[in-house]
């Protein structure tokens, strides 16, 4: 949440200028195995609310997947949740930064993120940064010369709380009725479009770019226990302050 309350920070230039996408560069010079093995090493849970571990999500996916899709999952419909919206809003770039990694990772080159119909301001944002970052070859078929291929596309929505769920996700992106899959087989084997899939909330995604930067052990020892790095809670309704905090784990209610 460091960049919230900053104009400037939404816009390529105001993020490069606070070390945007400097990670970005650093993923570049890492073996796909090792960004995945920072991020396991940092205990990250899946910010959605299941909370399972992100890298042993990763490492479900085959090793001899021909293509492999990663999915964003910013369908933010549970009454009470909003830290999403947040997040996209002030600092887009970093979710994006967070995408193009974790598909280094994945090897990944189409992926995309699944948002909200009704983020309609959200998407705005998202839309004009995802054309930044393609401007500047940070996204593409050839990312900063580096040979390696990711690209990135946003969806909206319709308005369905079903698809909030990853496998009800995945058929509304594929253009079907959104409704849930039977498991197995599950995304990572069997996803989109038939293919190995990993969808991860908005709030895990923008946690690897600084998994990358300072290491997994660092990002554990922020939280406690099992679990890794900070949470964003929301708090609403009858209370003196409402609004989107992030707090350490294991703060008490």
């Amino acid at each position: 949440t460091k960049r919230f309350g900053d104009e400037k920070a939404r816009t390529l230039a105001g993020y490069e200028a606070t070390g945007g996408y400097s990670v970005l560069r650093k993923a570049l010079a890492m073996a796909p195995d090792a960004i995945t093995n920072e991020v396991k090493a940092s205990n990250l849970r899946g910010r959605g609310g299941a909370g399972f571990a992100t890298g042993v999500k990763w490492g479900f996916v085959p090793k001899d997947a021909k293509e492999v899709h990663l999915v964003c999952n910013a369908d933010e419909s549970e009454p009470g949740t909003c830290k999403d919206r947040l997040l996209i809003y002030w600092d887009p770039h970093l979710l994006i930064e967070g995408m193009i990694i974790s598909a280094l990772a994945l090897k990944a080159k189409h992926n995309y993120i699944y948002i909200r119909g009704e983020m309609m301001r959200e998407y705005a944002v998202l839309q004009g940064a995802v054309r930044e970052a393609y401007s500047r070859g940070y996204l593409g078929d050839d990312v900063l010369g580096s040979g390696r291929a990711v690209h990135l596309t946003v969806h909206r929505g319709a308005g369905a709380n079903i698809c909030g769920e990853e496998t009800a996700l995945l058929n509304s992106l594929e253009g079907l009725r959104g409704q849930p899959r039977l498991k197995p087989p599950f995304p990572a084997v069997k996803g989109l479009f038939g293919n190995p899939t990993i969808v991860n909330n908005v709030e895990t995604l923008m946690n690897v770019p600084f998994i990358v930067d300072k290491g997994g052990a660092w990002f554990n020892e922020l939280g406690m226990g099992r679990s890794g790095g900070t949470r964003i809670v929301c708090v609403s309704g009858h209370v003196n302050k409402p609004g989107v905090f992030e707090l350490p784990m294991g703060i008490t209610f």
